[in-house]
C-alpha cells in the first residue's frame, strides 16, 4: 500500500500501481471525466502512470494552467503528426507548449507552407483527433533513440538527444505517431475537439542566427468548440483594443527610426496623461511620507558592479560610455537602485531619523532585441515610478504593509480590482543565479509571506521567480479581456546595503545595516500606459482622460457662448476643447465618439440663450440640459467617488 497526500492536505491509502485516474475516480466520476494531467512529487507525469511510493498528487483539468499545458503539448503531437502525413520527409525539430496554445518547428526542406494550407492541416488534426488514439510514454537507451533518428535522417533529433544521458530518453507515441518526449500529456487525442492554426513564421534552429531556418506553425486547441469560437471572439476584440492602434488614434505616443527602435516619444496628449498619472502618485506617496528625489541617465560602470546590475544586465546594456579621461567608463543606468543607496549614503542617518523613503520617477535603459519590441510594452528606455525604503529591521513588516496599501489604492483608482499577489522566491536549487547569504534570503522571503497573509491577501507562491537580489511581491493583474499582466512589485533586499555599506546609528549607539524595500506600482509608465489603454479600450477613468468634455457648436453663430462655457468649464477645473468646425453635428459627435470623449456639450440658440448646455454621455446617453456649474458637479463627483472609494 501506499499513501497519497492531495492538495487539501488529506491522505489517502492506495495500493501499489494505482494511477493518478484511480484516485480521480475515487474522489468523483466528475474529476475522473475531466482530469487531464497529474504531478506527483512535483514531478509531471501521465494520468495513466502507475504510484508506486508514497508522494503528493495534484490533478489537472482544462481549468488549470497545468492542464491546458498538457492539453496544448498533447496537442503539437497530433500537430507534428498531421505535417508528417502532409508533407512526407518532413524533419520535426521541437513543439512546447506556449502561453496560448503550441507551436512546432519543422524542417520542410524545399517547400513552403503559408496560412492557405491551414485549413487542410486543421482537418487532418481533428481526423487524428477523433481516433482517441492513447498517449503513451516509454524509456529508450540513447543507442537506440539516435538509431531511429539517424535512420530518418532527421540532425536536430540527433543533436537533442546527443545532448541527453542514457537512462533520460523516453519517447510518446500515439496512433502510427512516435516523439522524442519527456511527459505531460492528455490521456487520449479524442479531448481535442477544436484547432485553430494561428500564424506560420520563420524560426533559426536553437535561435542561432547561423543555424538552418525552421518553419514555426502555431496553433491553439480547445475541449469544445465553443471555447473556441469565445477565443476568436476575444481576440477580435484584443484587435480593436491593441494599445499600439489605440495610442495612434488618440495621438498619444508614436516612435521614429530616427529616433531609434524601441525609444517612445511622448506627444502632447500623451505627455498630459503620463504628467496626471505621475501627479496621482506623487500626491499618494507625499501623504504616504515618501521624499522626491532625482538620478542623473548615468553613472559610472563601477557603481552597477558594486550592485551586480552590471553582471545581471551587462549583456542587455547599452555599450559604456567613454569620455576623454584614459578609464573612465559610464553606462546608461539600467536600475535606479544603487543611485538611491549613494544616496541615502550621503547623510549620516540615526534609528530615529527611519525610515527613509525616497521616490523618483527615473528613466532607466536596456537594449532588447529588435524582434523583443513591442509598442510601449517591450521597450529600451522606460521610466519606472521608482521608491526605495530604508529602514530598520523591526520597521519592515509594517513599512510593507503600508505599501501593500499604496499599490491596492493605485490599482482601485485606475479600475484594476481583478487580481492575485504573486511571492516569487529564490530558486533554492540554482543558488548561484543570486547575491546574498541564505540567512537574508531567508529573512527576507518570511516578511514578504507574513505581509501577504496579514493584508488577507489572495496570493500564491512561485519559486524561482525572484529577483536577482531579493524576493518579491508581484501583482497579477487581469485586465477587461481576462489576460493576466504582472503590474506593481514590492521587493525585500538585505543584499544591496550590504555591497553599498548603508549604515545607520541605532539605540546602542552602534552602526546598523538597514533593510531596503523596493517598490514600483506601475512598475515601469510605458508599459503601465499600454496595458492602462488595452484594459479599458481608451476610455480612461474620468480623472485621467486627457480631454474630459468637448463643446460642440451647431454653427458659428454661436463661437463666442462655446468660448465663454470653455472659460467656465477652465475655472471648474474641467479639461475640454470646442469644436467649432462647419461640420454637420452627426459628423462632430462621431469624431468625440472615436476620441472617447466622455462628454459632448453641444449648444445652440437656445443653450446661448438660456445660459445653458446639452449634454451627451460618450456611447449615446442624453443627460438633457443644464448650467455650466451643474454639469462641472458632475465631473466633481464622478472623479471623487471613483478615487476616495480607494483611499488608503
Amino acid at each position: 500500500m501506499i499513501q497519497v497526500t492531495l492538495p487539501d492536505g488529506s491522505v489517502k491509502e492506495f495500493e501499489s500501481g494505482t494511477t493518478p485516474f484511480d484516485v480521480a475516480n475515487s474522489i468523483s466520476a466528475g474529476l475522473a471525466r475531466n482530469v487531464i494531467s497529474a504531478k506527483y512529487n512535483n514531478k509531471t507525469i501521465e494520468i495513466t502512470t502507475p504510484l508506486t511510493e508514497d508522494g503528493a498528487l495534484v490533478l489537472f483539468t482544462w481549468n488549470d494552467d497545468e492542464g491546458k499545458k498538457a492539453f496544448w503539448h498533447s496537442s503539437a503531437h497530433i500537430l507534428a503528426q498531421a505535417l508528417e502525413e502532409l508533407y512526407p520527409g518532413v524533419k520535426l525539430t521541437i513543439g512546447p507548449a506556449i502561453d496560448k496554445g503550441f507551436y512546432y518547428d519543422v524542417d520542410l526542406g524545399d517547400r513552403s507552407l503559408s496560412e492557405n494550407d491551414f485549413k487542410k492541416i486543421e482537418n487532418k488534426m481533428l481526423e487524428i483527433a477523433r481516433g482517441k488514439h492513447e498517449f503513451s510514454m516509454r524509456s529508450v537507451s540513447k543507442a537506440d533513440a539516435l538509431e531511429m533518428y539517424k535512420k530518418q535522417d532527421n540532425p536536430y533529433k540527433v543533436e537533442l538527444i546527443e545532448n541527453l544521458e542514457d537512462g533520460t530518453i523516453t519517447f510518446c507515441d500515439h496512433d502510427t505517431f512516435t516523439d522524442l518526449c519527456r511527459g505531460g500529456h492528455l490521456p487520449n487525442t479524442g479531448f481535442v475537439k477544436a484547432v485553430k492554426l494561428m500564424s506560420v513564421a520563420g524560426a533559426y534552429w536553437r535561435g542561432d542566427e547561423n543555424k538552418p531556418q525552421l518553419t514555426r506553425v502555431y496553433g491553439i486547441s480547445f475541449p469544445k468548440q465553443k471555447d473556441l469560437k469565445e477565443y476568436l471572439e476575444l481576440l477580435e476584440e484584443a484587435k480593436k483594443r491593441d494599445h499600439r492602434k489605440l495610442g495612434k488614434e488618440l495621438q498619444l505616443f508614436t516612435f521614429s527610426q530616427k529616433v531609434g527602435q524601441g525609444l517612445p516619444l511622448w506627444l502632447p496628449k500623451g505627455a498630459a496623461l503620463r504628467e496626471r498619472l505621475e501627479n496621482f502618485l506623487k500626491a499618494a506617496q507625499k501623504k504616504a511620507g515618501y521624499e522626491m528625489v532625482v538620478s542623473p541617465h548615468i553613472g559610472q560602470k563601477e557603481l552597477y558592479v558594486t550592485s551586480g546590475h552590471y553582471a545581471k544586465y551587462g549583456e542587455d546594456s547599452f555599450q559604456p560610455i567613454t569620455t576623454p579621461a584614459e578609464g573612465e567608463e559610464f553606462l546608461l543606468k539600467p536600475m535606479n537602485c544603487p543611485h538611491h543607496c549613494e544616496i541615502f549614503n550621503a547623510t549620516q542617518w540615526s534609528y530615529r531619523d527611519l525610515p527613509k523613503r525616497f521616490a523618483e520617477f527615473g528613466t532607466v535603459y536596456r537594449y532588447e532585441q529588435s524582434g523583443e519590441l513591442h509598442g510601449l510594452t517591450r521597450v529600451r528606455g522606460f521610466t519606472q515610478d521608482d521608491a526605495h525604503i530604508f529602514c530598520t529591521p523591526d520597521q519592515l513588516d509594517d513599512e510593507f504593509m503600508k505599501v501593500i496599501d499604496l499599490v491596492l489604492y493605485v490599482f482601485g483608482s485606475l479600475g484594476f480590482e481583478n487580481f492575485t499577489a504573486q511571492v516569487s522566491l529564490r530558486d533554492p536549487e540554482n543558488k548561484e543565479k543570486y547575491i546574498g547569504t541564505d540567512e537574508n534570503w531567508a529573512k527576507a522571503e518570511n516578511a514578504i509571506i507574513n505581509a501577504a497573509k496579514a493584508k488577507g491577501l489572495n496570493y500564491v507562491v512561485e519559486t524561482g521567480e525572484a529577483a536577482f537580489y531579493g524576493p518579491k511581491l508581484d501583482f497579477m493583474v487581469k485586465d477587461a479581456l481576462g489576460r493576466s499582466w504582472q503590474l506593481g512589485t514590492i521587493q525585500v533586499d538585505y543584499n544591496l546595503p550590504e555591497r553599498f555599506e548603508l549604515a545607520y546609528k541605532g539605540s546602542d549607539n552602534e552602526e546598523h545595516r538597514p533593510v531596503m524595500i523596493h517598490r514600483a506600482p506601475f512598475g515601469s509608465m510605458e508599459r503601465f500606459v499600454a496595458i492602462l489603454l488595452e484594459h479599458t479600450g481608451g476610455n480612461f477613468p474620468l480623472w485621467l482622460m486627457p480631454e474630459q468634455a468637448t463643446v460642440l457648436t451647431l454653427s458659428e453663430n454661436y463661437e463666442n457662448y462655446a468660448q465663454n462655457v470653455l472659460t467656465l468649464l477652465e475655472n471648474h477645473d474641467v479639461r475640454a476643447t470646442i469644436d467649432d468646425r462647419g461640420e454637420t453635428m452627426g459628423r462632430k459627435i462621431r469624431e468625440a465618439e472615436m476620441q472617447k470623449t466622455p462628454y459632448m456639450l453641444i449648444i445652440g440658440e437656445k443653450e446661448a440663450n438660456d445660459g445653458t448646455v446639452s449634454v451627451r454621455k460618450h456611447g449615446g446617453e442624453d443627460l438633457g440640459t443644464m448650467t455650466v456649474a451643474d454639469f462641472a458637479k458632475i465631473i466633481e463627483a464622478e472623479i471623487a467617488q471613483t478615487l476616495k472609494k480607494f483611499e488608503v
